[in-house]
């Protein structure tokens, strides 16, 4: 996020730096009411201090302060997504720049690898995380053995494991023989071990699992273990994606 100045701004000049058009879109936001400050509909000519204030467009939270940071990290094998670890494993807090603090936005086991948010944006990370919300995560699995359809069909339809059924997922063979198969996995839960779970259920455990979507971020050129900061924009669709269900699984 670019350094911004002390004290209220016109609230035009935010919206445009934070990825949501030219001032004149902007302006055309506040015209059409759909513009809030701490709850009241702004009008133009209106200022707002985003250090003090909550500023959002269609309800959706806009990350406006300064001291906000917002990561997309390839979290590798063997790091753990927690800020300590009390067995001195390598954290994913270890991988990103120390200053400001930052934290995962949700977990990936250890033996899992992928996409995971790192900030310290807390707001938006209690919208992502919030069970209501139900922001979609994609996983590239690979799985012994080959699927059948009804294995695939009961995934979709949603399996029962041991702490309730699941909903509906999409599913995808990749490819596969009998030895092992890629599928990709599609949800909007966030249950313990979830994925791995589903697949046992019907008969293909894990050998691998890595998440390559939250909601509208991909990234399929980042490496494991690099992390790059998150443009305006894509702040600006995930926290979408938190509230529009149309957003949720990056197909908007």
């Amino acid at each position: 996020m670019p350094t911004t100045p002390d004290g209220p701004e016109r609230i035009q000049k935010v919206l445009a730096r934070c990825g949501y058009g030219s001032r004149r879109v902007c302006e055309d936001l506040i015209g059409d009411g759909r513009v809030t400050v701490d709850g009241a509909v702004a009008v133009l000519g209106d200022r707002v201090d985003p250090a003090t204030q909550r500023l959002e467009v269609d309800g959706v939270l806009v990350a406006a302060r300064a001291d906000l940071v917002h990561y997309l990290l390839n979290k590798p094998v063997g790091v753990v997504s927690t800020a300590r670890d009390p067995q001195g494993r390598r954290t994913v807090v270890d991988l990103v720049p120390g200053e400001p603090r930052v934290y995962p936005v949700g977990r990936l086991d250890a033996d899992s690898e992928g996409l995971i948010v790192m900030t310290n944006d807390g707001d938006l990370a209690q919208l992502l995380m919030h069970p209501r919300h139900g922001v979609e995560k994609e996983y590239l699995v690979e799985v012994e053995g080959r699927p059948s359809p009804g294995a695939l069909r009961r995934l979709r339809e949603g399996v029962e494991l041991d702490d309730g059924p699941t909903a509906p997922a999409r599913v995808s063979l990749v490819q596969g023989d009998d030895v092992r198969s890629a599928v990709t996995v599609a949800i909007h839960e966030g249950r313990n071990r979830q994925v791995r779970r589903m697949l046992d259920v019907v008969g293909h455990p894990v050998r691998r699992l890595v998440r390559i979507r939250i909601g509208p971020l991909r990234d399929p050129d980042l490496g494991p273990g690099e992390w790059r900061a998150l443009t305006t924009a894509e702040v600006r669709r995930l926290a979408e994606a938190a509230t529009d269900p149309e957003a949720r699984s990056g197909s908007r």
